[in-house]
């Protein structure tokens, strides 16, 4: 992979745009295509933006709103910003380093890293990466004594909460890289013929919570308030809206479309968290005035990286950053905990929704 040294200051990167538009000149294809696409039509992919774009602000004015704080409460920690670096099975193949490089960007700025099972140099190797905030995702390819000893050496490297992804019980189609040819590395050695994940039930959340009281366990994959319930119910602490990038069930709505519902099931038993299409400051503002306490990025810190490595993480973060601090102060509120559904409302999107339609402005 071609990514070659870049100084990573605010005239390399002055936007956003110029971070997208670097990391498209420096992946080869086939890690593009995997980044930017989505399952059969794309046509969830193109929601989760339709639905973030339907959303409008109501500003308030006449507010001093000379200082602003975008810090977010997290885990019990405090982070620069209501944000998570989602995971990324395969994020090898679109940064040298994979998650270690993903670590080390998490903790040069101050946000939190969510790591995938299915991503390298493993659980291990990325934990003394970086002395950042991290959870662990799960893809269940074993049995119960399996997923215990990842919640055992989970727990052993650091992560402060367990992860399992539920919306995967069928691995769906993704066009792109099949006409492309692109296989992900893990899905090269993936055994054949497993059917754990297919297999998973609320069974298996009920006998986690048992077995594993002490660590908080997250659920993402859920998109429906009935899920939602089940899941409070069954003593998650974390709901995490997600329709895995729009690369699971096509066909589906957007996240944020859905969130409401869920955060309304949900009635503040546990936290809410979101990713799907969010690109920009504007959309995690967005998020949070709806009732997610965490949104989670996964395609634009993959752009940062493919941009210019770590540095361009941290970049794409600072930039994700100013674009928060300014719409706060915009919509005349100080920080994140002042945002209410009042500060927004239904409008119809502007531009055509497409994955990389926050930024109108890309040459083609």
């Amino acid at each position: 992979m071609n990514t070659p040294a870049v100084e990573t200051t605010a005239a390399a990167f002055p936007t956003l745009q110029h971070v997208v538009e670097a990391a498209r000149r420096n992946l080869p294809p086939g890690p593009w295509n995997y980044l930017v696409g989505g399952t059969e039509t794309e046509t969830t992919v193109r929601r989760n933006r339709q639905a973030i774009d339907s959303v409008a602000f109501r500003p308030r004015v006449l507010v001093d709103v000379s200082h602003v704080d975008c810090s977010a409460d997290f885990l019990g920690s405090r982070v620069r910003l209501p944000v998570l670096l989602a995971p990324i099975g395969g994020l090898e193949s679109i940064a040298e380093g994979g998650a270690a490089a993903a670590a080390r960007g998490s903790a040069a700025f101050g946000v939190p890293q969510m790591l995938s099972s299915v991503c390298q140099p493993g659980l291990e190797e990325t934990a003394k990466a970086a002395e950042n905030l991290r959870v662990f995702q799960l893809y269940v390819r074993g049995d119960d004594a399996w997923v215990d000893d990842h919640v055992k050496r989970a727990k052993d490297n650091g992560y402060k909460a367990f992860c399992l992804t539920v919306d995967v019980a069928m691995y769906s189609r993704r066009e792109r890289d099949l006409i492309g040819g692109f296989v992900k590395p893990w899905r090269a050695t993936a055994p054949a013929g497993s059917n754990f994940q297919s297999g998973l039930s609320w069974k298996q959340v009920t006998r986690f919570r048992d077995k594993h009281p002490d660590v908080p366990l997250i659920i993402k994959g859920v998109a429906t308030a009935e899920d939602a319930g089940l899941c409070v119910k069954n003593g998650v602490k974390v709901v995490y809206v997600s329709n895995h990038g729009g690369r699971q069930l096509d066909h589906g709505l957007g996240s944020i479309a859905v969130l409401p519902e869920v955060v309304a099931a949900v009635a503040g038993r546990a936290e809410v968290w979101v990713d799907g299409g969010f690109m920009r400051g504007t959309d995690v503002v967005k998020a949070i005035a709806l009732g997610a306490k965490t949104v989670g990025l996964g395609r634009l810190p993959c752009l940062g990286l493919g941009a210019a490595g770590v540095p361009g993480l941290v970049r794409t973060l600072e930039l994700l950053e100013d674009e928060v601090k300014i719409c706060l102060g915009l919509l005349g509120v100080t920080a994140l905990s002042q945002l209410t559904p009042r500060h927004i409302t239904r409008a119809e999107p502007a531009n055509a929704p497409g994955v990389f339609s926050a930024f109108p402005h890309l040459t083609p």
